[in-house]
C-alpha cells in the first residue's frame, strides 16, 4: 500500500459486511506519514552513541527531569535505520518509510498558543459554550501560565490541556444553567492551583451605568 498500489476498500470502513462491493482506492499518489511517540527509542541511540564511560573519573553527574527531556530530543536527532530495527520494526518497513523527522518537546509558550490561538482553541470553545447561556467567561493571564505548566508536568503533550480545562470547569458547566443571576465567570490563578471555584463577577447593569434607556 505504501509503495503505491490498488486497494480494495470496504464502503462502511469494516468486515462485518463482506457481500458488499468494495471501493478502489489508488495509493500511488498518498503521502503515507507514521508517527508515533516511540518510548525508549532514545535509550537504544545512546547505547549506540556511547562511549561506554559510566564510572570512574569520567562518568557523568546524574541529570534533572528537564535535562533528561532536552538529551532524548538531542538522541532522536542522531536517529539510524538500525536503531529502529533493534526497537522492533522490520526491515522492510523501515526501508520504506525513508525520511525520518524528530519533534521538539512543547515548551510553556507553545502550550500557550495551542491553548488560546486557534480557532477551535479550548479556552474558546468554553467560552462559546458559556456564551450560549449568556455568560461572559475569562481566563486570568496568570491562570492560561498554570495551565501550561500542569500539561507539562503531566507529560502527555497538548492533550493534557483539555483533562485540565475540562476539571477546572466542570462544575462551572453545571451551575450556569441553574443560575440566571450570572453575568461572568474568571478563571483565577487560585482556582487552577488549588482547583477552587470559579470567582462569580456580575457586570454592571444599564442604571449602574448612568445610562437611561
Amino acid at each position: 500500500m505504501i509503495e503505491g498500489t490498488v486497494a480494495q476498500v470496504p464502503p462502511q470502513g469494516g468486515r462485518k459486511h463482506p457481500h458488499h462491493e468494495f471501493i478502489e482506492i489508488d495509493t500511488s499518489n498518498i503521502l503515507f506519514i507514521v508517527g508515533g511517540a516511540f518510548v525508549g527509542l532514545e535509550k537504544i541511540i545512546e547505547r549506540r552513541a556511547s562511549d561506554g564511560t559510566s564510572v570512574g573519573f569520567g562518568a557523568k553527574a546524574p541529570l534533572t527531569e528537564a535535562e533528561k527531556e532536552a538529551n532524548a530530543v538531542k538522541m532522536l536527532k542522531k536517529l539510524q535505520p538500525e536503531d529502529l530495527m533493534k526497537f522492533g520494526l522490520i526491515p522492510e518497513f523501515i526501508g520504506r518509510v525513508p525520511i525520518y523527522a524528530v519533534l521538539d518537546q512543547l515548551n510553556e509558550k507553545t502550550l500557550k498558543m495551542i491553548l488560546t490561538e486557534p480557532k477551535n482553541a479550548v479556552l474558546k470553545q468554553y467560552q462559546c459554550l458559556l456564551k450560549m447561556d449568556g455568560v461572559e467567561l475569562e481566563f486570568e493571564p496568570e491562570a492560561v501560565d498554570l495551565i501550561a505548566q500542569e500539561a507539562i508536568k503531566r507529560k502527555t503533550g497538548a492533550r493534557a490541556l483539555r483533562s485540565i480545562v475540562e476539571e477546572i470547569m466542570l462544575d462551572v458547566m453545571y451551575d450556569v444553567p441553574t443560575k440566571a443571576d450570572i453575568d461572568k465567570f474568571v478563571i483565577t490563578a487560585d482556582m487552577v492551583r488549588n482547583r477552587n471555584k470559579a470567582e462569580i463577577v456580575k457586570l454592571p447593569t444599564v442604571k449602574d451605568k448612568g445610562i437611561t434607556a
